[in-house]
């Protein structure tokens, strides 16, 4: 798994000109493909009297999964120069849809590169972007009269605290990067005097 991955701070329009051609970006974050195709049919739903709308998107920490659509624009023209940008951008787990209402004037294979590129780079420089790092899930059980100590001194260093579930003792779900799991054992130890529990869960990304 890649240590970070970045994406889009929050899902967004941006829209541009060019000689007349209006091109509006739609981007979102997409934990999965399938989110991905969601989002795209929701905006060529929403503008189905458009001449185009084109896709591009990047799943996957590592980019496993891209794909681009030039949605009747000459090959090439719109989405690959759409992923290209995103793939510039060093993006993951993101989606854009530019929609064209064309405006009398033919852009040219060049020109319509250019735009469909460009809509991309400026709504991604509007919307700003986020790092998400990767972090193991771990799971702190304590007994109630020192869960909440604990909680408090789990925030006061920086350390996420996920959930929290009450029962016979009390479940703290943390996240921690794994080179910090050692030195967290060895104070979590310190501080319940050893009478809290602790065990090692899988890996997500949180935002950095």
């Amino acid at each position: 798994m890649q240590d970070e991955y970045r994406t889009v701070a929050h899902a967004g329009v941006h829209e541009t000109e060019v000689n007349r051609s209006r091109f509006l970006c739609a981007l979102a974050p997409a934990a999965t493909e399938q989110e991905a195709q969601d989002f795209i049919a929701a905006v060529r739903k929403e503008h189905a009297d458009a001449t185009h709308n084109c896709f591009a998107y990047v799943i996957g920490a590592d980019g496993a999964i891209q794909k681009a659509s030039d949605d009747g624009e000459p090959g090439g023209t719109a989405g690959v120069p759409m992923l290209q940008m995103l793939l510039r951008r060093d993006m993951r787990y993101v989606v854009a849809v530019v929609t064209r209402y064309y405006g009398g004037v033919k852009l040219g294979a060049g020109g319509l590169i250019r735009a469909y590129g460009g809509a991309v780079g400026e709504a991604l420089d509007a919307l700003g972007s986020i790092t998400r790092r990767r972090f193991r899930l771990a799971t702190v059980t304590v007994d109630h009269h020192r869960a909440g100590k604990l909680q408090n001194d789990l925030r006061a260093t920086g350390r996420e605290v996920r959930d929290v579930r009450y029962g016979e003792a009390v479940t703290i779900e943390i996240g921690l990067p794994d080179a910090d799991v050692p030195a967290f054992e060895a104070w979590l130890a310190d501080a319940t005097a050893g009478t809290a529990g602790f065990e090692l869960g899988g890996e997500a990304y949180g935002d950095a």
